[in-house]
C-alpha cells in the first residue's frame, strides 16, 4: 500500500525587540547566565507584567504579511505546565483569541507554486533554558524567560519534507523582510515543532499525529520528517498502530525518542491572565502597520522572472535577500542601467565581496546609486570591466563616488585611436615571432591584444585595440 504524509508545523520566532515581552529586561542574546532577569520574568510573588507594545506591532505585521485576519481585540492567557525552566509554572500565551488567524503562505517547490494555510499566529513569552555543558551539572538560565515570541501554527497542508523546508525558508525570508526577527538559527531565533501523520494514498481522513520537538535547523526538519514518515509506515506495515505522542528529535543520532504520551489543549488548563488587560489595535494603528510592509519575497521572485527575464535560480538568490533585492529595484528604477546588468553585478562581484568579508550589504558603503554610476562608467567605455572590479572594492569601503575612485587610481580607459595605434604598432615591432606566426596562418590575435593591454597598463579600450590591431595585421 502507498501512504501519504500529512505534515503541520508550529514555528516559533523570537522578535527583535530591545526588551522582553512583559518587563524591561534586555532581550539580547549571549549575556552571562541569569544576568538579564528581574522579579517579573523569574515569576516572583507579587510581580506584575506589562505588555511590550512593540510585540503586538510585530505580531500583527507578520499576520498582515501572511494574509491573516487581525483580531483587533484580543487577550493573553495562561498556559499551565510544570518544568524547571518555567519559574511561574505557567507561560503567558494566547489561546482562543489569537492576534492573527486564517492566513496563507505561498512558496515554490521544484518550480511548482504551493500554498500552506496558517491557522493562527499568536504572541507569547519564551521559557528559560537548561544548561548541561557549560558547568558541572545542570543550571537553569532564566535570561530567555520572557523573550518575546510569535508562534505560527499551520494547517496540515504539507505533504513532504521538501515542502516543509521551502515553507520554513519562506517564513524566514518574510521575517527578515519585515525586520522583526534576526533569523539567527544558531542562536535559536527560529525553532519549530513538527506534527507528522500518515494515511493511505487517496484517503481524506487524517491519521494519528506524532509531534516532534527539539528541531533547530531547517535541514534537521527535513531529516526528522523523513525519519518519522518511515518509522510510522514501518510500524503500520508490521501490524502496529501509531500512538499520539510527543517525541524528541536527536539530530546527532538521527532518530527520535518518546518524551510523553497523548496531550491536548485541555491538559494545559488555559484561562485568561488576570494580570493583563485586553489588547486593542485601533484602525489607525493597523493601517500604520500595513504601510510598513514591503513587497514580499515570493512577489519579487515572480516579478524578477516575468519582468526581468531571470532564471529561477537568479530570481531566488536575489529575492531571498531584502538588501540585494532592494538594491536591484532601486538600480532598475533609476532608468540608467538595465535590470539584468545590475543583477549580474549583484549576483557575482557584490555577493563575492560580501561572502569573502563575511559582511552584510547594509554594513558597507555601497549604495544602489554608486553601483549604477559604476555600470554607467563601464557602459560608456570610460573604464574597462576589469577596472570596474577594482573600483567596486573601493565603493564598499569608502564614501567616494565611482568617478572619484577612477581618477584617484588612474583607471580611466584610453580610447584615443591615435594613442592606441602607436601602442599597436610598437607591439607588432617588438614581437617579430608572433607576426611571423600570423603570416604562417597561426592565430596570435589573443596574444597580441594581451601585449597591447599590458603596454597600455590595462587602460587601453579593448574594442579599439582589437579594431586597430586587426587593421594593422591585415596590412601585413
Amino acid at each position: 500500500m502507498k501512504y501519504e504524509a500529512v505534515i503541520g508545523l508550529e514555528v516559533h520566532a523570537e522578535l527583535s525587540t530591545k526588551s522582553k515581552i512583559y518587563c524591561s529586561c534586555s532581550a539580547k542574546f549571549g549575556a552571562g547566565i541569569n544576568t538579564h532577569t528581574c522579579p517579573v520574568c523569574t515569576g516572583m510573588p507579587g510581580a506584575l507584567p506589562v505588555l511590550n507594545r512593540q510585540v503586538v506591532h510585530y505580531a500583527a505585521k507578520m499576520g498582515l504579511a501572511t494574509g491573516c485576519t487581525i483580531n483587533q481585540l484580543c487577550k493573553a492567557d495562561r498556559k499551565n505546565y510544570f518544568y524547571p525552566d518555567l519559574p511561574k509554572a505557567y507561560q503567558i500565551s494566547q489561546f482562543d483569541v489569537p492576534i492573527c488567524e486564517n492566513g496563507e503562505v505561498w512558496f515554490y517547490v521544484n518550480g511548482e507554486k504551493k500554498c500552506c494555510r496558517l491557522e493562527r499566529i499568536h504572541f507569547e513569552e519564551d521559557a528559560g533554558k537548561l544548561l548541561h555543558e557549560e558547568i558541572d551539572g545542570t543550571v537553569v538560565d532564566f535570561n530567555r524567560c520572557g523573550v518575546p515570541l510569535i508562534e505560527m501554527v499551520t494547517r496540515p497542508d504539507l505533504r513532504s519534507s521538501a515542502e516543509a523546508k521551502e515553507f520554513l525558508e519562506t517564513i524566514k525570508t518574510t521575517l527578515s523582510y519585515l525586520d522583526i526577527c534576526d533569523c539567527k538559527m544558531e542562536e535559536g531565533s527560529i525553532r519549530c515543532d513538527i506534527n507528522v501523520s500518515i494515511r493511505p494514498e487517496g484517503s481524506e481522513e487524517l491519521g494519528t499525529r506524532v509531534e516532534m520537538k527539539n528541531v533547530n535547523t531547517f535541514s534537521g526538519a527535513v531529516r526528522a520528517i523523513d525519519y518519522e514518515i518511515k518509522r510510522q509506515i514501518d510500524l503500520v506495515e508490521a501490524g502496529g498502530t501509531v500512538q499520539q505522542e510527543t517525541r524528541r528529535w536527536d539530530d546527532v543520532k538521527m532518530k527520535n525518542t518518546v518524551m510523553r504520551t497523548k496531550e491536548d489543549a485541555q491538559d494545559y488548563r488555559y484561562f485568561p491572565d488576570p494580570d493583563l488587560i485586553a489588547v486593542e489595535i485601533d484602525d489607525a494603528w493597523l493601517e500604520k502597520i500595513r504601510s510598513e510592509i514591503p513587497e514580499l519575497p515570493v512577489s519579487r521572485y515572480e516579478r524578477y522572472r516575468n519582468e526581468y527575464g531571470m532564471t529561477a535560480m537568479e530570481a531566488r538568490q536575489l529575492s531571498d535577500s531584502f538588501a540585494k533585492a532592494t538594491m536591484l529595484d532601486e538600480a532598475a528604477a533609476s532608468g540608467k542601467v538595465k535590470p539584468k546588468a545590475a543583477a549580474n553585478w549583484i549576483l557575482s562581484d557584490v555577493s563575492k565581496y560580501l561572502n569573502d568579508t563575511e559582511k552584510e550589504l547594509e554594513a558597507t558603503a555601497l549604495t544602489s546609486e554608486k553601483l549604477v554610476d559604476l555600470i554607467c562608467l563601464i557602459d560608456s567605455g570610460t573604464i574597462s570591466g576589469n577596472a570596474g572590479k577594482k573600483v567596486l572594492v573601493q565603493l564598499f569601503e569608502t564614501d567616494e563616488s565611482a568617478e572619484q575612485i577612477v581618477e584617484r587610481l588612474g583607471l580611466k580607459q584610453v580610447s584615443d585611436e591615435g594613442a592606441i595605434l602607436s601602442i599597436v604598432q610598437d607591439v607588432l615591432a617588438k614581437n617579430e615571432k608572433a607576426v611571423a606566426d600570423f603570416k604562417a596562418g597561426k592565430n596570435v590575435t589573443g596574444f597580441l591584444v594581451g601585449q597591447c593591454m599590458k603596454a597600455s597598463k590595462g587602460q587601453g579600450n579593448p574594442q579599439v585595440i582589437n579594431k586597430l590591431l586587426a587593421a594593422e595585421l591585415q596590412k601585413l
